[in-house]
């Protein structure tokens, strides 16, 4: 048997790497690849909207927009940096950016947290209206032996688990509460058989979005009763939607032949929505057929994640062919 030789972690000062965190953190945290790793951490999908952005006389360190909560535009993420021990000035910039911004998600990172800060997040999440959340999260620098430096974010306080009280929660309806329960046994399914797809946090309505990493570009889950089917789709949204769309139908045959069934090239008339799906008339509130479409929904994502997703991410508009311009005219 071949011995394994192990190493240590080792914890590495946060000032080696960030003198400032104006001039050096905030800058490093607002770049895609460590954005999207902080995302990974508490589950959303950011996207960074401005950096140092002013909310009256005062500048917050990051502004985002949670692209993966269903809404077009997502959501808006306020996040605010300390390299530091938190004290009761970071506690109130957040507040009062937050208020500004009118952000419904606030991501306080530093190093350490106090017991104290901790508790004040946790009774926010408690007091505050549903859909508003805080985080809390530390930040630490570790590697082994001759290594490169690796960022580890810890979560320290968070909001909740809503979705499992709203289950029981009389105040939604029937099929609101078999909705949230099917994404629920749906999210454990795909959670159980990969990593490569991620998951909108479930909740009570009629889709779950898969982030793929690009803004207005997403996989969706879809689950209907009148008339009862589920459905796979890349929805790509906003103006250039369409362009994208005419891109990828001048890839139209290889990607039906990837995918192996008949397409839906969903391209409705005045919307700024458009994609692709592939659609099965099978009952979600049916016992008999539930599994079944949760089987069929996770296969038909793989099946995307492999043909659509490399391409998704390459759209690019301006590889869209020029409409022919007007001949023109010759003049008397």
């Amino acid at each position: 048997m071949t011995e394994v030789v192990l190493s240590r972690l080792k914890p590495v000062d946060l000032r080696r790497v960030w003198q400032s965190e104006p001039g050096d953190f905030t800058p490093w945290l607002a770049e895609s690849e460590n954005i999207t790793l902080l995302g990974e951490t508490l589950g959303l999908e950011l996207d960074v909207e401005s950096t140092e952005a002013g909310v009256g006389p005062f500048r917050a360190d990051i502004v985002c927009r949670d692209t993966g909560d269903g809404s077009p535009e997502g959501s808006l993420v306020l996040i605010e940096n300390q390299l530091e021990r938190t004290d009761h000035n970071h506690l109130g910039q957040l507040l009062t950016y937050a208020a500004g911004l009118d952000a419904v998600t606030v991501v306080w990172i530093a190093a350490p947290f106090t017991d104290e800060h901790r508790a004040a997040l946790d009774w926010l999440n408690q007091k505050t209206e549903k859909g508003v959340n805080f985080f809390g999260l530390e930040i630490e620098l570790w590697k082994i032996s001759d290594s490169p430096i690796a960022p580890k974010f810890n979560i320290v306080a968070k909001p909740n688990d809503w979705s499992t009280s709203l289950v029981t929660d009389p105040a939604i309806s029937e099929t609101k509460r078999q909705q949230l329960e099917f994404w629920i046994e749906f999210e454990a399914l795909v959670k159980s058989q990969t990593d490569n797809i991620r998951c909108q946090k479930p909740g009570p309505q009629h889709w779950m979005n898969h982030p793929i990493g690009r803004s207005w570009i997403t996989f969706a889950s879809v689950i209907s009763t009148s008339p009862p089917f589920v459905r796979v789709e890349l929805s790509l949204n906003g103006d250039d939607a369409k362009t994208w769309l005419s891109l990828l139908e001048g890839d139209s045959k290889a990607i039906a032949d990837a995918i192996g069934e008949q397409l839906i090239w969903h391209n409705p008339p005045n919307s700024k929505r458009a994609g692709i799906q592939v659609r099965n008339d099978l009952d979600f509130r049916n016992e008999s057929q539930r599994q079944v479409a949760k089987e069929w929904l996770y296969e038909r994502l793989e099946t995307f994640h492999e043909v659509l997703k490399p391409r998704a991410l390459e759209l690019n508009a301006a590889d869209a062919p020029a409409a022919a311009s007007e001949p023109d005219v010759a003049s008397d």
